[in-house]
Order: structure tokens, then sequence, then C-alpha cells
């Protein structure tokens, strides 16, 4: 049973049980494990006595849609169509839109025919909205149902304005969440009825992403960002899976070199918990059963970020990161949903600092195309920038100087601001989300402190330099990956 912190209305229309199936939208958690949606659809299929047809759709016209991330969802597709073949009572609907608006229509179609429509809720990027306008189109029940973290998006009314404060938040909830997990095989409890086939005029007018590649069609028509091309790393389940056992086989390396660039042990898990390829569920459970955790937790709140789960400091380490930070970020889409990317955002304290120093000289100043093509001069930032080009990744610790280094060559913070969403959104397979969001407004002072002293540009807010982090951490080998010394730009530094 999915627990009712994880599930809302998203319209008034009533659900309509003479219709002959239920619908799932897929659009978030794109995935058949521990996804407490298709849970929650296969629910209702089965107290209706209907069959289920799973949608997962894929728009073109958004904003920075490429040939990367259309290559990655369409890995997880497949790995979809494998995990749903043959299961009773259900049909599997993959649909990519060939052309701007040519999926108008979709939806209605289907849910005209269904007793009830449930979705993911995502609190990110363009998906709320859409979600909302699909609400006021069709006529029937549609409910949004949250898989995105161990905490429901909904646990708390406010954002927290520090990691510390939602930490001892959550610590003194998690024990009830952690027992309302989600089914890990809900497909192993299909409908009893046979297998709703989709009306020839839909799969017509809409054909299926697979039926679409069979006729000789590719990604390469699609009219999307074609010069984001794809990543080498693929998308998909199976894939996900796969980095999760690579990532505990070295989690003992993680615990000491987690900032180390030239040794790169992160867990290299974000692009998957993105697209919903994998679900914190599941990441959550493995990890713990390697640790050979019991289940046991303090019986009160610390804030602590080591100790608390009882665990080796490595897991620890990174359990601060996968549930804080990470679902810190789902907070504040979540609790602010209409200004959580907006500098406006800011803690007062770092907006009126950087405000001080707007009008600081800046030597030099870049505009957005020489940081696109990793032009600058210092050759440490280049590579960062080139790996994100490459591979839809910067290095953790990197990312952090990433962004310190826009804002110091952007001719204001406002501007630094819009840099570093377009670049991350257009290239990383893990932007547009509440954690890349974190990410980035970190750097202007979000969930962070004044530091002394009082900079030109950054006032009060964190400094970072190149060569403290080439100090601090080991480049060498990360130089060589992505930034060679010779560069025609120029100075390591």
């Amino acid at each position: 049973m999915v627990p009712s912190s994880r599930t809302r209305p998203v319209n008034a229309a009533p659900a309509r049980p003479d219709r002959p199936v239920v619908l799932y939208w897929m659009v978030a958690a794109r995935r058949t494990r521990a996804n407490y949606g298709l849970e929650r659809a296969l629910d209702h299929a089965r107290r209706l006595g209907k069959p289920l047809v799973v949608l997962e759709a894929l728009r073109v016209g958004h904003e920075w849609a490429s040939h990367r991330f259309h290559s990655f969802v369409l890995d997880g597709m497949r790995d979809n169509r494998v995990a749903f073949a043959n299961k009773r009572g259900i049909t599997y609907y993959p649909y990519l839109e060939p052309d701007r608006a040519a999926g108008r229509g979709l939806l209605e179609a289907l849910a005209s025919q269904a007793a009830i429509v449930v979705t993911d809720d995502f609190p990110s990027f363009f998906l709320p909205a859409m979600v909302e306008a699909a609400g006021r189109r069709i006529d029937v029940q549609l409910e949004a149902v949250d898989s995105n973290g161990l905490l429901p998006i909904h646990a708390f009314n406010r954002a927290f304005s520090t990691a510390q404060a939602f930490r001892r938040a959550w610590q003194a909830i998690i024990a009830h969440h952690l027992s309302e997990r989600p089914s890990m095989e809900p497909l192993d409890d299909p409908p009893a009825q046979p297998a709703w086939t989709i009306p020839n005029d839909v799969a017509t007018r809409w054909p299926d992403v697979f039926t679409w590649l069979e006729r000789g069609h590719t990604l390469g028509e699609l009219p999307i960002d074609r010069g984001v091309a794809p990543a080498s790393l693929s998308g998909g389940s199976a894939a996900a899976r796969a980095r999760l056992a690579a990532f505990l086989d070295e989690l003992s390396a993680y615990g000491v070199a987690r900032n180390d660039p030239d040794r790169d042990v992160t867990s290299r898990l974000s692009p998957y918990l993105h697209w919903g390829h994998i679900g914190v569920h599941e990441v959550f459970d493995r990890l713990m059963s390697h640790e050979g955790w019991l289940g046991h937790l303090p019986s009160r709140a610390t804030g602590g970020r080591e100790g608390w789960w009882g665990v080796s400091a490595a897991a620890e380490s990174f359990l601060d990161e996968f549930v804080t930070w990470r679902e810190l970020g789902y907070n504040m889409s979540t609790a602010r949903p209409d200004d959580y990317a907006s500098y406006d955002s800011l803690p007062d304290w770092a907006r009126q600092s950087l405000e001080r120093h707007a009008d600081d000289p800046r030597d030099p100043v870049y505009e957005a195309d020489i940081f696109e093509r990793a032009e600058t001069y210092d050759a440490l930032w280049n590579a960062a920038q080139r790996q994100l080009v490459r591979e839809g990744r910067i290095h953790n610790y990197l990312r952090m100087l990433w962004g310190k280094k826009i804002l110091q060559w952007s001719a204001s913070p406002r501007q630094a601001l819009a840099i570093m969403i377009h670049l991350n959104n257009k290239y990383a397979l893990d932007g547009r989300n509440p954690n890349s969001y974190s990410g980035i407004f970190w750097v202007l002072g979000r969930y962070d402190r004044p530091w002394g002293p009082e900079r030109p540009i950054f006032g009060v807010v964190r400094y970072m330099t190149s060569e403290n982090t080439a100090r601090k951490v080991r480049v060498k080998e990360y130089l060589a990956r992505y930034g060679p010394l010779n560069e025609t730009a120029g100075r390591l530094f």
C-alpha cells in the first residue's frame, strides 16, 4: 500500500470506473522497481479489475532537449520494454515525440479510456506545470505520486536554510518513513485481466518509439540540439544497477578519496536518480545490505552528519550527500516552487553582499560563449568544463570550483547565475534537477554562511581558487584527461 503522504490529487475530476483501463503516465520515475507511482497504479488496477496501461513519453519542445538526453532516456525505454514484456494485464506504451507538439492529444486520448490516471510528482523544471495543465485537460481523476526520496517531498511545510537544520529535522522522522518502503518488484503482482490493446487510431497517429525506429527513423531527425552529443554513460535501469554495484565495490575508497579528481571514486549515480532509472530506496537498501545494517537508529535526532546511521565512515559520508544534501534540494523546490531557481531566493546576507560588490572590477570578464567553449586562462576550470561537455558531468569537488570561477569572471552575480544554469542544464545528465539547482545556488551562498574576510566580487560569500584546489586535491591526471597543459588558453591557473 502506497502511503498517503506520497499521493496528492491534481484535479477534482471523478474516477470513472466504467472505463476499461487504469493509466500510469510515467514522467519522472522511469523504472519498474521501487516505484510508488507504478505501485499505486497497479493497486488501482487490481482493485477495479482493470488492466494497466503505462505511457512513458518524451517531448522535444522543452528547453535544452538534446541528443544526449533523448539517447539516455531511450536507453531506459529499452530496459522498461524488457521489464514489462509479457507481464499479465500490462501494456507498455513508450512514445517519443517526433516533432514539436506532435504528441499533443495523446494523453487525453488514453485518459478518455481510463478509470483513473496516475502520474509522478516531480518538483522541478517544466514537469509540475505540465502535470497541472494535464489535470485541467482530462475529465478523469489524476493523482500525482512521489517517488523522489526516502522522505516524502511534502514531509515539511517549509524550506530549510541550512543542511544542519534539515538534517536534524529528517533524523526525527526518518524511522517512520523507512518503515513505509515501496515494493521492490511491483510487477510480481500484475492485474489478473488480459492486457489492453492500444486502439488503432491512437497507435497510428502516435506510433510507439520502437515502431518508429523500426521504420528507419533515428534520433538525428528530431528537432532537438544535436550538438550536445550522447555521453559515453549509458542510461537505463540495468546500467544504473551496474553502476551501483561498482560503487559499492569501491565504497571504502569513497571514504578517503571522494574529493580527489584523479581517483574519481564518486558514486556517479546522479544521472540515473535524476531520470528515475533507479530509485533511492533501491540504492539505500543495497548500501545498507552491503554494510550489514540491522536497522537500528538513535532515539534522538542529533543533527550530526557522522555516526548517526551506525555504519562505516564511507557509508555515513555518502548517506549525508544522498539524504541530507540531495533531499534538501527537493525540499526547496517543493516548498518554494515559484522561486527556487531565482536569484531573489538567495538568503538575504548573500544577496546583499553580492549586490554590494556587483560593480567591483572583474578581470577578466568572460561572455557565455567563452565559458561554453572552455577558453578561459585557467586550465583546471577549462578541464572541468570540457568534462561537462564531453561526459555530461563534472567531478563533484570541481563542480564547486567551476561555479565559483563563473561568479568571479561574469559581469554580475545575476549573469553568473544565468550562465551556470544554462551550461549545467544544457550539458549535465543530472541537470534540471532540484539537487543540481542546490549546487548552483550554493555557489552564491544558499545553505552556506558568511565567510571572512570580505573580498572583491564575492563579498562574504565563500571564495575558492584553482590554486588552492590544486593544493588540496590531486588534479594532475584530471588535467591530462580533460585539459592538456599546452592548451592555447595559456597558463595553468
